[in-house]
């Protein structure tokens, strides 16, 4: 690791999303969302598994999407902290329900619309690219009463008008877009992944399944749309990652962890390659789920599929077929892994794992033969704001600067990287918890997780480290 190259327009920044940075949860038009309805405490996790039958917030709880970090107000002051930092893209999502409110509606709204618009043309002020999700985790909340959400065929019909909408809107300011945020996540947190409340008496495979099949369609109408309406851009698929380890050498134990990976991959093998896999056609016939499809359904997804690989990378995994091993599973990833003896873990209990990036990105490249993106990496920590507003976030610093030598690493393999968009570079609130004290920024938002806080924007230590870091494109890595 003598030297540092990375690409000479690598898309150095950081990511966002609508509903965590945002608030302004019903302003200007906006309609609710399901992400909306998810509170902190120990009913935010039942829901998030699809366990809802009130499509309301609740008197006496607190919502923190509802004002987040206020970005709906304050995204000038944040822009232009992420511009002095040198930022060359920001990825962040457009909320459904600020253009649709419904979902469904005959007409866009236009408040919504142009709110995006001066976002837009503030990052492009500022030399930024916008890196845009379509939908990033925020279902309009009539859809799921109406229509079931993407159990439902019609999604299909209402996410085309929609992304149809805005790439009409922002041709000539979006370069970079992504479909679903995260997708595979729609198999282990239902509702928050794609607004699927489960029923007693479902078939949950089934439903999830066929479901996802909806957003594969709904997403190769999206390349469609987005390569005729932008030929100039490009858009991706989205993937929550992270290689998954054999416990072993036990043959039992490698075939786990692989597997596992297809679990993963399965999503991402159709929007890239084009069609089903054949270990996922055995996995219908071995569950009893059916696939319902319609006559072009298979000729869309070999048509269109995606420009590039966006995945987000916090930790690896580890599996094991023991029954003693299995009995020490780690906490606090939404992902089953049992422990790793030779990874240290954060306060959250995610593994951190470098060299698991370079691991990943070999994988992803290797299978799909694309671009990759890395839209999502960070450490969430518990950060202490001292005198004089200083956060000594060296322990940040340190896993950063650990995770972009195995990605310069990973660029020496010959893997194609387009860009790094670390995740929250301004603390935001948690998707998992909706906590405020898990903070990965560069730029602490004074907030807590009662929702009390000035919401002042401080710069840790951090955001001077990665300042350097992107205007030398990473060749202080091995001199600091």
């Amino acid at each position: 690791m003598n030297n540092i190259k990375f690409p000479e327009h690598f898309l150095w920044g950081g990511a966002i999303a609508a509903n965590q940075a945002e608030g302004a949860y019903l302003e200007d038009g906006k309609g609710l969302t399901t992400i909306d309805l998810m509170p902190t405490g120990k009913e935010r996790f039942k829901i998030a598994l699809g366990q809802i039958n009130d499509f309301n917030p609740k008197e006496g709880m607190y919502y923190p999407t509802h004002e987040a970090i206020d970005f709906y107000h304050r995204y000038k002051e944040d822009i232009a902290l992420f511009a002095e930092m040198g930022f060359k893209s920001l990825r962040l999502s457009i909320a459904w329900a600020r253009i649709f409110p419904n979902g469904n509606d005959e007409a866009p709204n236009e408040k919504g619309l142009h709110f995006y618009d001066d976002v837009f043309d503030e990052l492009l002020k500022y030399g930024i690219e916008p890196v845009v999700t379509t939908c990033h985790f925020d279902v309009p909340v009539h859809l799921v009463e109406k229509f079931g959400s993407w159990k439902n065929r019609k999604m299909v019909e209402f996410y085309e008008r929609y992304v149809k909408i805005i790439f009409q809107r922002y041709k000539d300011k979006v370069k970079y877009w992504m479909t679903f945020n995260e997708i595979n996540m729609l198999l282990h947190l239902p509702f928050v992944g794609a607004g699927i409340v489960l029923k007693e008496g479902e078939d949950k495979k089934q439903v999830l399944y066929q479901a996802a099949h909806h957003q594969l369609i709904a997403s190769a109408l999206a390349v469609k749309a987005c390569h005729e309406i932008i030929p100039n851009a490009q858009i991706g698929c989205m993937l929550a990652a992270g290689s998954v380890y054999p416990y072993s050498a036990n043959p039992e134990d490698v075939w786990k962890a692989m597997e596992l990976d297809r679990e993963s991959f399965f999503l991402i093998d159709v929007q890239s390659r084009g069609a089903y896999p054949g270990y996922a056609k055995r996995f219908f016939q071995e569950h009893n789920i059916t696939i319902h499809m319609e006559e072009n359904d298979e000729q869309l997804l070999k048509e269109h599929t995606v420009d590039f690989i966006g995945f987000s990378y916090y930790a690896s995994r580890c599996m094991s077929t023991d029954p003693e091993i299995l009995s020490q599973m780690t906490e606090g990833n939404i992902f089953t892994s049992v422990k790793n003896p030779y990874l240290k873990e954060s306060e959250w209990g995610w593994t951190i794992d470098p060299k698991g990036l370079r691991i990943t990105c070999n994988q992803l490249y290797d299978r799909y033969q694309k671009p990759l993106f890395i839209v999502e990496n960070g450490l969430g920590a518990v950060d202490v704001l001292e005198e004089d507003d200083v956060v000594n976030d060296d322990y940040r610093i340190a896993y950063l600067k650990a995770h972009f030598l195995e990605m310069a690493e990973a660029i020496k393999d010959g893997v194609e990287i387009i860009g790094y968009t670390s995740w929250g570079p301004i603390d935001i609130i948690s998707a998992s918890t909706g906590e405020m004290k898990k903070r990965y920024g560069y730029i602490y938002v004074d907030k807590n997780n009662e929702g009390k806080g000035t919401l002042r924007r401080i710069k840790k230590k951090s955001f001077h480290w990665y300042k350097n870091v992107i205007e030398t494109n990473g060749e202080c890595l091995i001199q600091d």
